[in-house]
């Protein structure tokens, strides 16, 4: 007790000197006033101040931060467009002059989220503002690169820098969804009769083109057989012939009558005739008269060329 009463101006000085420690946690900023004015910015750690002169203002956080947006924009076309987006943002570094605005820009943090989400929101209404609700599915990096491109300068002047906005969800009212979904089954539709349609063209096509190159090869091959046909017939009447002027040599050698290769020539064909006829009903008259009168029109066939002959050369 007398130690207390002898030093109690110590004590008093370690009371004062006490009240004026203070802390930082890491990841924050302290921003230190006196008098309602700005003094200095101090670091993570332990720290002193003047006892009831200074005073820690606020304590700005330096780490990322990140904040769900709902937000409705309506298109060229008016189609209401529904947003969900998550929007990560920081302060821009920890130089003195950032920490300054960022401390006194806005009353508070909730001041700061609504002006930060309304100027979002306010520039992605302006983007869809110009395009049609088609168009809005595809856009989504070019709406983030937009946005980037026009509040990095604002959030500049407020100490702050916008690290990331992901568009999450992008939904239209029901009745314009059903819509665009019979426009999609529509257009596949539409897709897959032009696809059939045309894997028809070409089926025909190539129909017509194989049916083309058969014709064209039979009727190739029937010009060849009728050719070689032509020459079998025309081959088989010279060795007719042939034989024939051989088989008269013969005949008139032996003092007979050449009348009888027309009889054998007649034998052979009645022969050919019942041999190959293959039931065919031939007509022909196999009497004696009938040979008779056949081997006379046999015989002026003969000699019909031969007087024609001379008659040529009489003129």
């Amino acid at each position: 007790m007398e130690f207390i009463t002898n030093f109690w101006w110590v004590l008093v000085i370690l009371l004062i000197i006490a009240s004026g420690l203070f802390t930082i946690n890491q990841g924050y900023i302290g921003v230190i006033t006196m008098f309602g004015r700005y003094r200095r910015i101090v670091g993570p750690g332990l720290h002193l101040k003047i006892p009831f002169l200074e005073k820690v203002m606020k304590r700005i956080s330096i780490q990322n931060r990140s904040v769900e947006l709902e937000f409705q924009a309506v298109t060229q076309d008016q189609a209401n467009v529904y947003f969900k987006s998550m929007l990560l943002y920081s302060v821009q570094n920890e130089s003195e002059d950032t920490i300054k605005k960022v401390a006194f820009k806005f009353i508070g943090d909730r001041d700061l989220m609504q002006a930060l989400i309304r100027t979002i929101e306010g520039n992605i209404r302006s983007f869809v503002a110009t395009k049609k609700q088609a168009e809005v599915l595809g856009l989504r990096r070019e709406i983030v690169q937009y946005v980037k491109v026009e509040i990095d300068h604002t959030l500049e002047e407020w100490g702050y820098h916008l690290l990331d906005l992901q568009i999450n969800d992008i939904t239209f009212d029901k009745m314009i969804l059903d819509s665009m979904s019979k426009v999609v089954a529509s257009n596949n539709l539409k897709a897959a009769a032009e696809n059939e349609g045309q894997a028809l063209l070409i089926t025909k096509t190539k129909s017509a083109e194989a049916e083309g190159n058969a014709i064209k090869i039979s009727a190739e091959a029937e010009r060849e057989a009728a050719r070689l046909r032509g020459q079998g017939i025309a081959l088989f009447r010279e060795e007719v012939a042939k034989g024939l002027s051989s088989a008269a040599v013969e005949l008139r050698q032996a003092n007979l009558d050449t009348n009888f290769i027309l009889f054998s020539m007649w034998t052979e064909a009645i022969k050919n005739f019942a041999e190959y006829g293959k039931g065919n009903v031939i007509f022909l008259d196999g009497g004696t008269e009938g040979m008779e009168r056949t081997m006379k029109q046999f015989q002026g066939m003969m000699m019909r060329p031969s007087g024609t002959d001379a008659l040529k050369r009489d003129q």
